[in-house]
């Protein structure tokens, strides 16, 4: 007699796994985060009535009459590695407010110009859509809408092949019949991306499944869903405010270096031309700023770097910083005080990075060490220069990749140099100023 399904407790937010409900996860501390999981028998018997499998030569199996799907939005189809592949399923995560339903809206209608598009809807009513749609002046009859929380339903359109671009507007509201939990919860989420994943692939038709993020700003739901999915896209920002970026976390089918910048504007989000002149617009030269040239994806890019330094009113120093990582921020100013002769253990620091980027690569080091010492001594750079590199705790200037990129966009945006790590390889670059540390690089470049 074959044993009855069992039931386990799964953690939502760190994934521990318990044999009774309880209200708080005991392994990570999180309260109200255990969902009820099934635990199908496997045994001898699935082995016994399983069928082999039939295989094919690899060569013949690559489809060449199935082109990408092209949107016309260049900055998305960079994104997707040159437009979203036929089968393919794609998660696409970020904020609440961010920006998610509107650009997958746009992209749609879009898409519908030259090829059949569903948009599926699980949180907002037709009625609601249709007003989004007619404020962003997407009203196009090639594109159909349906509202429904069945992944079952979805699956069976997406099976039909009657749709070559199918939108889940979210996957967190998508529910299984055969699954008794509520939406939302692990068990939810991981058969209905099974089954919708399973209908895509059979019917050659493209997914795109929006996903909720947690208060820390991971996807939410078991991690499961980013390992089923080809592409996961992040739409990162200021939901006030700023860009908004889409990045590329996982792609199987293009590069993860790739970013698209937009702006929310009345008419949705709309790409940046050129987002450098847009981010130093309104910049003015004073102590503290210092315009630093990073890389966003494989596009380069000029932002401002402010820092703010002002002696403390209390025992403590603060540090504050918007745009960068805090424990970066306090690791350079440790080095600062120890490599130059700034005094900085009785003064309030603040870095900011205007524009609401978020900036993690290690080549904006140098800008934010030259930064808070011009406005510590109340200095400004010598010359109108973008400023890059890494900055090692010995107070050496380290080498960064795509130089050739930093310095083209800083040319092309009228600066006179540029001021990063000495070349010591390769096609020497005039326009590049090279330092070797930071002590050379505030003496020889900041002047009263």
């Amino acid at each position: 007699m074959p044993k009855k399904p069992t039931s386990r407790y799964v953690c939502s937010n760190c994934g521990a796994v318990s044999s009774t409900w309880a209200g708080r996860c005991a392994q990570c501390g999180e309260w109200n985060s255990l969902q009820e999981e099934v635990d199908l028998i496997v045994g001898a018997s699935n082995l016994a009535n399983a069928k082999t499998l039939k295989a094919e030569r690899v060569d013949k199996l690559v489809s060449r009459d199935l082109p990408r799907l092209q949107s016309g939005i260049r900055e998305i189809d960079d994104v997707f590695g040159g437009g979203i592949v036929a089968g393919s399923v794609n998660l696409i995560a970020g904020q609440p407010g961010i920006g998610k339903s509107t650009l997958l809206l746009q992209l749609a209608y879009a898409v519908a110009a030259h090829t059949p598009v569903l948009y599926v809807s699980g949180e907002e009513s037709a009625h609601q859509v249709g007003l989004r749609a007619e404020r962003l002046g997407t009203m196009r009859q090639e594109l159909e809408l349906a509202t429904t929380n069945s992944a079952d339903d979805t699956a069976a359109t997406i099976a039909q092949g009657q749709y070559k671009l199918v939108i889940v507007d979210s996957i967190q509201t998508m529910t299984c019949a055969a699954v008794a939990s509520a939406a939302g919860t692990v068990s939810q989420i991981t058969n209905s991306t099974q089954l919708l994943t399973l209908a895509a692939k059979q019917s050659n038709t493209a997914v795109i499944l929006v996903g909720h993020v947690t208060k820390e700003g991971s996807i939410a739901g078991p991690k499961v869903l980013e390992h089923v999915v080809d592409v996961v896209l992040q739409l990162e920002g200021d939901r006030y405010g700023g860009f908004k970026i889409l990045r590329a976390v996982k792609n199987r089918f293009g590069s993860t270096n790739e970013a698209g910048i937009f702006e929310m504007v009345e008419e949705g989000l709309r790409p940046v031309e050129n987002p450098s002149a847009a981010l130093l617009a309104e910049r003015q030269i004073t102590d503290g700023s210092v315009v630093l040239a990073t890389i966003e994806g494989t596009r380069p890019l000029l932002v401002e770097v402010q820092a703010l330094v002002n002696k403390t009113s209390y025992g403590y120093p603060k540090r504050a910083a918007s745009g960068i990582d805090l424990n970066r921020l306090n690791l350079l100013v440790a080095m600062l005080e120890r490599r130059t002769k700034l005094n900085l253990s009785d003064q309030d620091i603040y870095v900011n990075i205007v524009g609401g980027m978020r900036i993690t690569e290690p080549a904006a080091d140098l800008a934010i060490c030259m930064a808070i010492a011009s406005a510590a001594k109340g200095l400004q750079l010598k010359k109108n220069a973008a400023v890059f590199g890494e900055v090692g705790l010995s107070g050496e200037v380290r080498h960064v990749p795509q130089i050739e990129k930093r310095v083209a966009e800083a040319k092309k945006l009228g600066f006179e140099t540029a001021i990063g790590p000495q070349q010591k390889t390769g096609k020497k670059i005039t326009f590049l100023h090279g330092v070797s540390n930071i002590r050379d690089a505030l003496n020889t470049f900041l002047e009263s």
